[in-house]
């Protein structure tokens, strides 16, 4: 299987202006040579295979929009290699966007008056797709979600759900070898997040295209990602599998139990009585996060028997979520 990407060894950095406060401050600033180097890429180097749906994580300013540009040719590396179907993107502009497809959050790439059939016409002709093609794409789109109601509706009258779904049809309409993917159910209901994460998946089968997600919600990469990458503070943290990570903490379980008391007032006292594990509430259950090297769960459930009167409990694995969270606070040990 051939690398649809190869990074290696990059770094990036930006020189910033330690600034000064005040008003003298600022004018001081125009004529100051006191900067800082400051990385925020520090010597990663990743391969993505064509048509894997890698997941790229990291907590905000981790350094994954700054890797994403460098991907598509937007910015170019201080150091080290970058090759996106065997191009340095930085280097070969033009030619790299005829390649990939964008979808930057909630930025869409779509003409706001026309209705969406025109905007695919639009770029239909920028990527110079041909008829056959194109028509093909549009009877692919309508064989996996329902888009008549939406390609003669004006951008600006759909609801933020549908205005996502068609941009993700617009990234994919040239056939691109990669899309990149900037969270791109953020802000949708559980319904729309579903019907858009099916898409993608579709497409990701039918059409081998690689594609690169970065996302802060851990539905969309356990629903789409084999693989995911995490990164923080420009350093690359992990990369492998989500199962494979899991193992990482395969001590940890999650108690949950319901009681009769206030469900918030109880957390905050299991807290002080376990204050080596992390304890949540919601509307329904009390929750705590037990690694079993230091406490057995039997052990903590027994020691919360004794103090409250617990009308129903659960045991579960640690969550996906749970489990990026821990990284993002101690890392891979």
């Amino acid at each position: 299987m051939s690398n649809a990407i190869q990074i290696k060894n990059v770094t990036k950095e930006f020189k910033v202006l330690n600034r000064r406060e005040g008003l003298k401050g600022s004018i001081k600033d125009l004529f100051s040579r006191d900067y800082k180097i400051v990385k925020a890429v520090d010597n990663i180097s990743i391969n993505i295979s064509q048509g894997e749906i890698v997941g790229y994580l990291g907590p905000n300013g981790a350094g994954k929009s700054t890797t994403i540009k460098m991907m598509t040719g937007v910015l170019e590396p201080t150091s080290g290699e970058i090759l996106v179907n065997g191009r340095q993107p930085y280097q070969n502009r033009s030619m790299n966007a005829q390649e990939i497809g964008v979808v930057f959050g909630q930025r869409s790439q779509l003409w706001w008056a026309l209705p969406l059939v025109e905007s695919f016409k639009i770029l239909k002709d920028i990527y110079g797709v041909s008829d056959e093609n194109y028509n093909k794409m549009i009877e692919l789109y309508r064989s996996l979600v329902d888009i008549e109601p939406l390609l003669h509706k004006p951008v600006r009258q759909m609801s933020l759900g549908q205005r996502t779904l068609s941009d993700i049809l617009a990234a994919f309409l040239h056939d691109p070898k990669i899309v990149f993917l900037d969270e791109p159910t953020i802000g949708l209901d559980v319904s729309m997040k579903s019907k858009i994460r099916t898409l993608i998946s579709s497409l990701n089968k039918e059409k081998n295209t690689t594609v690169i997600l970065t996302t802060h919600d851990m539905g969309d990469v356990d629903a789409l990602c084999k693989r995911i990458v995490i990164i923080d503070k420009g350093k690359m943290l992990y990369d492998n599998d989500i199962e494979h990570l899991k193992k990482f903490f395969g001590s940890y379980r999650t108690l949950k139990i319901r009681v009769s008391d206030d469900l918030k007032a109880t957390a905050e006292k299991i807290q002080k009585e376990v204050p080596e594990f992390v304890v949540t509430s919601d509307e329904e259950w009390i929750s705590v996060l037990v690694d079993e090297d230091k406490k057995k769960v039997i052990d903590v459930l027994g020691q919360l028997q004794n103090s409250y009167t617990i009308k129903d409990m659960q045991l579960e694995e640690i969550s996906s979520e749970d489990v990026i969270k821990k990284i993002y606070e101690e890392g891979v040990k």
